[in-house]
């Protein structure tokens, strides 16, 4: 998306001008309270010995961010509060303004604000409360939150300074989420003589979003006329990645400084100065910059959904193909290389060439490796099948035995070591159920089920620009999940460059049958392929978490009943 902004220089305040500001961008956990606090504080404290005046946080960083259900907990708003003013009493004369929930007191609406706590001398002197509470794609604050009639102004040394929280800013007339709400923030505070505009933000990361965001923040600039100081949260939770990129503009909308994609930074940054560097942002392309992104991003999302869960280790299956190495060579990166257990299972079908080339992977990466035959699980199974399926023709039933053996022993391997099982299917499969319940989707997390497999070429391709890790023949060999002899994806499917221009119709942009065929693809493979995505929904209600990386994943941001009738 590219908004058309308004152009021109505006001055910015005599009083700002000169004003060292710290930015903590922090990777915080759900709902670890007392981690958090010692995070804050340590960011604090560092941030102050480097001369900042004014130090900023993420939005809920004090309880993580989305707290999801955990605010209906009888104790989970008090225990945020009390954490809050401990953070608070910590606070010295260099103020700072901390993302965090206020309990609601009038006892109307929900219970609570997401607010920024604007904390000096040992004391919370004010509270800023959230005014737009997002409630579509992967958001539900409205469940939680009560909003803010109007943004809040904070005077601190002769200055004002406005704050918002990340939706607030998101009015401008180009995204078309702002039809949701009656009130503007940034309208309400353009009508207002400000110094400097703070957002503290919580913004989870999809592919190009950084450019809708340095646009907005620009906007926002130049709409108040002042410098604006934009604080993202870093990492995975759950499904959701936080990629930072925490930014500070003059009040032209000129960046002054953008920070770290995907990490952890404190900066001290002073307004008036520009920082020569890249705009962080980039454009949809499959571009080196953009595998680069979408790579770090599965890589932060693994590591913290592993670290953040408690395991040290994650497991999963080598088929020699081309997404379980894909998911192998992010599970080495995130992890570690001898914190990676591959395993090879294979049957009487499989393929040589698909041993050979999950051997040489796991040797490529340094991972632990192994080779299970599941051929006598197999076997066993259908000889005490065989009474039952007596008089039947073999036919899908006998082939997801194989994958169902395979989830056993992986399950079993997980359980021994406890280790985290990574299931390896990309979101083209997933879509149209081109996977097996309890076989190949068992597993803990889904790591690349956003991923549309001419991403995941792509991105193996990214992966080998240097040397070769991923061997070459996983590339460039006709996939198959080897279900029978000579079998392949194309069996079954139209050729993935195909798939993935339907998919990302029917299900991302959610045009219908009609709307597809009008654009000039074949009816027949239309209908099919939005047969299969309909009726493939049971399959998804019960796969792994997955990271999401698009602006519409599968799982929490598409909520498509399972018992439905409808057919566009």
């Amino acid at each position: 998306m590219h908004l058309e902004l308004q152009s021109g220089a505006l001055p910015t305040s005599c009083l700002i001008q000169n004003m060292r500001l710290g930015i903590a961008q922090l990777n915080t956990t759900v709902g670890d309270l007392s981690g958090n606090r010692r995070k804050i504080l340590d960011a604090y404290h560092a941030l102050v010995a480097q001369g900042a005046e004014l130090v900023v946080f993420p939005e809920l960083v004090v309880c993580g961010y989305p707290p999801r259900d955990l605010l209906f907990k009888s104790r989970f708003i008090p225990d945020v509060a009390q954490t809050t003013r401990e953070i608070a009493a910590e606070i010295g004369a260099v103020p700072a303004v901390i993302g965090t929930i206020e309990a609601n007191p009038t006892g109307q609406g929900r219970s609570a604000y997401n607010s920024a706590a604007f904390c000096q001398h040992g004391h919370i002197t004010q509270f800023a409360r959230k005014c737009l509470l997002p409630t579509y794609d992967v958001f539900d604050e409205d469940r939680y939150f009560e909003p803010a009639k109007e943004p809040t102004i904070v005077e601190f040394n002769g200055r004002r300074l406005g704050l918002t929280i990340c939706e607030d800013i998101w009015t401008h007339q180009a995204i078309t989420t702002r039809r949701f709400y009656e009130v503007d923030p940034v309208k309400t505070l353009s009508t207002k003589r400000l110094d400097l505009l703070l957002n503290l933000s919580a913004s989870p990361w999809h592919s190009t979003k950084e450019n809708v965001r340095h646009e907005l923040v620009a906007h926002t600039a130049r709409a108040c006329a002042c410098p604006v100081v934009y604080v993202n949260a870093i990492g995975g939770n759950d499904e959701l990645i936080f990629d930072g990129r925490s930014m500070i503009t003059d009040a032209s909308g000129q960046l002054l400084a953008g920070l770290a994609a995907f990490r952890e930074e404190l900066r001290v940054v002073q307004v008036g100065r520009t920082v020569p560097g890249e705009p962080p942002y980039t454009h949809a392309t499959f571009a080196p910059h953009e595998l680069r992104d979408i790579h770090d991003a599965l890589v932060l999302g693994l590591r913290d959904y592993a670290q953040k869960t408690g395991f040290k280790k994650a497991l999963l299956g080598l088929s020699g193909g081309i997404d379980s190495a894909l998911t192998a060579v992010i599970a080495a990166e995130a992890l570690g290389p001898k914190n990676v257990i591959g395993v090879s299972l294979p049957s009487v079908i499989s393929s040589q060439h698909s041993k050979d080339d999950a051997r040489i992977l796991a040797q490529n990466l340094g991972i632990e490796y192994h080779t299970i035959g599941i051929a006598d699980t197999v076997a066993s199974a259908e000889q005490a099948l065989a009474p039952i399926f007596a008089g039947r023709a073999r036919d899908i039933a006998e082939e997801n035995i194989q994958a169902r053996a395979r989830g056993l022993l992986l399950m079993a391997i997980s359980n021994k070591f406890g280790a985290l099982l990574l299931t390896t299917g990309n979101k083209s499969e997933l879509a149209v159920g081109y996977c097996t319940l309890y076989g190949d989707m068992c597993g803990g997390l889904a790591v690349i089920s956003d991923v549309f497999k001419m991403q995941v070429y792509a991105l193996s391709r990214w992966i080998n620009r240097e040397k070769e890790i991923i061997p070459a023949s996983s590339i460039e060999k006709p996939p198959s999940a080897e279900l029978r002899p000579d079998q392949t994806d194309q069996d079954s499917l139209p050729p993935y460059e195909l798939l993935d221009a339907i998919l990302k119709g029917y299900v991302e942009a959610g045009l219908s049958r009609r709307d597809l065929i009008a654009q000039g693809f074949d009816a027949a493979v239309v209908n099919d392929i939005a047969r299969k995505v309909d009726l493939n929904e049971y399959k998804r209600k019960q796969a792994a978490p997955g990271l999401k990386i698009t602006p519409l994943a599968f799982g929490v941001g598409r909520r498509i009943p399972i018992v439905q009738k409808y057919v566009s």
